[in-house]
């Protein structure tokens, strides 16, 4: 993660796995989750906060959902319903469900369905925020599958290349792949120029957002060093920025991603949900293609050339996507999860609010 959403050292609270996970689950309960999908919920965020990801982990997204439970946006109990399904394929509408309820068994039927027939496919409608992508892909690669997932969120974030107009959410895609020795391979991003949910992470420590990330609401970029604006004052660009930058990559990927989420599963295309967000995961079983040791063996060759080739003046080393968060998780692990001082400050005294019984750290 860049520089900018790192909770600084005098800030910083280390809070043992144990304990976050267990505050985590007593909240997803009270919210009304049964325990076991309740834990499921808790998994995503905390696999989230390991990994280093923590825009996506309890961070930012605990508060908002309890306010999303509590205000009935959110339903606990959800009646999943399989609109329609094939050998290979299923929609899903998710029934106001938070997505990470239910995004891990949309990923499990897809994989069973990928076991039997070489690729499964599952999207959803109606549903809300899905959290980390690289969750989904991570089961398929537990699996020895390939993973892709990718969501359609909202449509009041991005605007086009040229636009003023926000039509696109950020648009996360993710992809994950096995290897053998060498950490999986795990590309999971936005098709902005940053997640949303990170400029909440810079404003909260003060950091200042990069040139050519945003734009003001006329649609023209801001290419100058600036403190994170109140939201509702400002629009997203894609990935690549502007046109010369390559921003019109950015932006036929996040066009991707809605038309694979929102368009396929009959959500519509996010600026017309909105709110209600679609999702769609996809397994490819990698020995439907060849023999699976074979192609992590070949994964290793990659990954290892990616990882020791030599850096270029002013770098110290070179990673590849999934390599820093698997060396984030283990520190993690054995040192505790680095939370924001506010944020542990937040979670205590909701803690008491809701008479949890559980404090961090």
């Amino acid at each position: 993660m860049l520089k900018q959403f790192l909770v600084p050292e005098k800030d910083q609270v280390l809070v043992p796995e144990e304990k976050a996970r267990a505050g985590t689950q007593a909240v997803f309960e009270k919210m009304g989750l049964p325990p076991d999908e309740a834990a499921t919920s808790t998994d995503v965020l905390i696999t989230s906060d390991l990994r280093g990801c923590e825009s996506h982990g309890i961070s930012n997204m605990l508060r908002y959902y309890i306010t999303s439970y509590g205000d009935g946006s959110y339903n606990p109990r959800p009646n999943v319903k399989t609109v329609r399904e094939s050998n290979t394929s299923a929609t899903w509408d998710g029934d106001r469900s938070l997505g990470l309820h239910i995004g891990p068994g949309a990923m499990e039927l897809a994989m069973d369905k990928a076991e039997e027939h070489g690729m499964g496919a599952v999207a959803v409608k109606n549903t809300k925020h899905f959290g980390m992508l690289a969750y989904y892909t991570l089961q398929a690669v537990e699996r020895d599958m390939i993973g892709v997932a990718m969501v359609s969120a909202g449509g009041g974030a991005m605007v086009p290349i040229f636009g003023s107009e926000p039509v696109f959410g950020t648009q996360p895609i993710a992809w994950a792949a096995p290897a053998d020795k060498m950490p999986p391979f795990v590309f999971d991003v936005a098709t902005t120029q940053v997640a949303a949910n990170k400029l909440g992470l810079a404003k909260r420590i003060g950091s200042k957002i990069e040139p050519g990330w945003i734009t003001e609401l006329d649609g023209t970029p801001i290419m100058e060093s600036v403190d994170v604006p109140e939201y509702g004052s400002f629009n997203m660009l894609p990935f690549g920025g502007t046109r010369e930058n390559g921003g019109h990559k950015g932006y036929g990927f996040a066009a991707i991603a809605d038309i694979m989420s929102g368009v396929l599963s009959g959500n519509g295309p996010g600026f017309i949900a909105d709110r209600s967000y679609s999702f769609f995961v996809m397994a490819y079983k990698i020995d439907a293609f060849r023999d699976v040791g074979e192609f992590k063996a070949d994964m290793d060759t990659l990954l290892e050339k990616l990882a020791n080739n030599k850096p270029a003046p002013g770098h110290d080393r070179v990673l590849y996507a999934g390599l820093p968060e698997h060396e984030e998780t283990e520190l993690r692990r054995a040192n505790g999860i680095p939370y924001h001082r506010e944020v542990v400050d937040w979670f205590n005294s909701m803690s008491a609010e809701l008479d949890l019984g559980v404090t961090m750290p």
